[in-house]
């Protein structure tokens, strides 16, 4: 039972979510393919770690500096109208990338301005996200929502990644480009159904005056200041060390292999899955706490990678990884959802993914270099050392040691935007 008694399905019994849900299931599905088939198209272009690192520099780079003005926008904009925006700027980027793919007239510069296009696209969308599932269920079901959402995510790159590896190494990348377009041309038409109240506010657009209030919000927690800056280092050596040196460890080292990444990757989402399945029915009481712990297990990938990267081996780390992960996430979702006023979630995340974000393009870059430069191996072992005592050293920060969960917590954020 949830912490409320109420059954895990229960979030289901709102309208809106209903809806939402569909339209994220879709794209989550149509898109699990992604980032394994962007990553080979790109080394099919140029077999060198520095194309790669490049292209995921790019999204990074336009992602940080459209992410704040991203917040703001889903903050004053119907945050459904926001996202169905951004999947269009999606299907002309990636559909753009496929067609050059399929046409074999694709370059890395071009395919670098179509990556900055999406992660540009991304800046608005997750933060629009991130405001909008406390508007679509009631508080006592945040945690459900938020493991549903993860449950489907996680359930697709199980198969999705494996799909991906045999799809690039028969018939190539582009096609999994192709079913990820009609995923979003699916999904908007779907989302046009999510009914929600207009934004609150005066009608006055401020883009400073906003962005102030949401720094204001931002710095005053001391725990989402600990946490994001955490993972201003955490994500640098994720991005770099598993999307830079992974994808190229699994293309030329044959103990690994490409179709061998893909499992992988989807081990990391089995266990996404099945700690989704616990979430439903088992409260976090100490959602930041024990994040913390979850998360730190992605230490143990991407050591293994280094000493060792054998399919099973990997595999095994990358599905406790996963499950640490997702401990991680919806207890993230659920703190920030519980005590940060609805009407400013958008900016306050926009603030935490800049945070979060804007070390990644050095990491890509970083990483592209260095495993030109030093031993892959140990490179990927000092990460995974960096990595867990960054994370348990920010659990021991104590107002993320100490947070519960907050009772009642919507009726206590029914402000009015300034």
């Amino acid at each position: 039972m949830t912490p409320h008694g109420a059954p895990a399905r229960s979030a289901f019994g709102d309208r809106n979510f209903r809806w939402f849900f569909l339209a994220r299931a879709i794209t989550l599905v149509t898109g699990s393919m992604s980032s394994i088939a962007l990553a080979f198209a790109v080394l099919q272009i140029d077999n060198h770690p520095v194309s790669l690192s490049l292209v995921l520099t790019a999204f990074t780079v336009a992602n940080i500096v459209f992410v704040l003005f991203g917040g703001v926008v889903a903050d004053r904009l119907p945050r459904a109208l926001v996202i169905q925006a951004c999947y269009v700027l999606d299907i002309v980027s990636i559909g753009t990338i496929a067609y050059l793919l399929f046409t074999a007239t694709a370059t890395i510069p071009v395919v670098v301005g179509l990556a900055a296009v999406n992660g540009a696209s991304t800046a608005f969308v997750l933060p629009a996200m991130q405001g909008i599932i406390p508007q679509l269920t009631t508080p006592a079901h945040l945690q459900q929502a938020n493991a549903m959402l993860s449950f489907v995510r996680s359930a697709v790159t199980i198969g999705g990644p494996v799909i991906a590896g045999i799809l690039v190494t028969t018939v190539g990348p582009a096609w999994a480009m192709v079913v990820q377009v009609a995923g979003w041309v699916a999904a908007i038409p779907i989302l046009a159904m999510v009914k929600l109240p207009p934004p609150a506010g005066d009608g006055r657009f401020s883009l400073f005056a906003d962005l102030r209030i949401g720094w204001t919000e931002f710095w005053g927690r001391s725990w989402l200041v600990a946490v994001v800056l955490a993972f201003m280092i955490m994500n640098a050596i994720h991005v770099g060390a598993w999307g830079v040196v992974g994808p190229y460890i699994a293309k030329n080292d044959e103990r690994l292999g490409i179709a061998g990444w893909g499992w992988v990757v989807s081990a990391e989402g089995a266990g996404v899955l099945l700690m989704t399945l616990l979430l439903m029915w088992f409260p976090l009481k100490r959602p930041l706490r024990m994040g913390m712990i979850g998360i730190s297990l992605f230490a143990l990938p991407l050591t293994m990678l280094g000493m060792h990267p054998v399919v099973v081996l990997v595999a095994i780390a990358a599905f406790l990884a996963g499950a640490g992960a997702e401990v991680f996430s919806t207890g993230w979702n659920v703190a920030m959802m519980e005590n940060v006023p609805t009407d400013k979630l958008s900016r306050v995340s926009s603030y935490d993914m800049l945070g979060s974000f804007v070390v990644m393009p050095i990491g890509t870059l970083v990483y592209g270099w260095l495993i030109t430069r030093a031993d892959p191996a140990v490179v990927l072992v000092t990460s995974g050392i960096l990595y867990a005592l960054i994370a348990i050293g920010t659990a021991a920060v104590p107002s993320v040691w100490r947070m519960g969960r907050a009772e009642g917590s919507t009726a206590a954020r029914a402000e009015s935007t300034p």
